[in-house]
């Protein structure tokens, strides 16, 4: 296992549309360790996508367990999928979203409040599965990192929506 470099905005790679991943092969498993590897080297993070790490396969990992927002609120705990894909989704909210991928802002960002998503597990078998609030935005981010969208491109407003991330010593 190994911790990835992040790729940053604005790399182009970011920008581009992940492939379908044909199946869950030996090395697609081992990438998947790294990925989590990866994941969990940065405190506070809840999610990382493929793309993040120069790999362009439709893979995601999610965990809000770990984070004060989503601990509080039901959850999945940690969720590995491959091929996401949103079936539906519903409600509204106003969220503050930060990624490892823009590390110096944050900004407010409109998303559903429930997604209802299908993949495939870490293991190749097909979940379906409802996520609601930090949950559900933590997953609509990183599937939109499978289609080349960073959170800067759902910002309705860069004058009054975005900002310099905090710095604590």
């Amino acid at each position: 296992m190994a911790i990835l470099p992040i790729l940053q905005f604005p790399d182009p790679r970011l920008k581009e549309k992940s492939a379908p991943v044909t199946g869950v092969t030996a090395g697609v498993s081992a990438f998947i360790d790294d990925l989590l590897e990866t994941m969990r080297a940065f405190p506070g993070c809840v999610g990382i996508a493929a793309p993040q790490i120069g790999n362009q396969s439709r893979i995601v990992a999610v965990d809000v367990s770990v984070h004060r927002r989503g601990g509080q609120e039901e959850n999945h705990g940690l969720l590995v999928l491959v091929n996401p894909e949103i079936l539906a989704m519903g409600g509204k909210q106003l969220v503050r979203e930060g990624c490892m991928s823009v590390p110096d802002y944050t900004a407010n960002v409109q998303r559903a409040q429930w997604v209802l998503v299908d993949a495939l597990s870490r293991e190749g078998k097909q979940v379906i599965l409802e996520a609601i609030g930090f949950e559900a935005v933590a997953i609509q981010h990183e599937v939109d990192h499978l289609d080349g969208y960073l959170f800067l491109d759902r910002v309705s407003s860069i004058k009054t929506d975005l900002f310099r991330r905090k710095r604590y010593r």
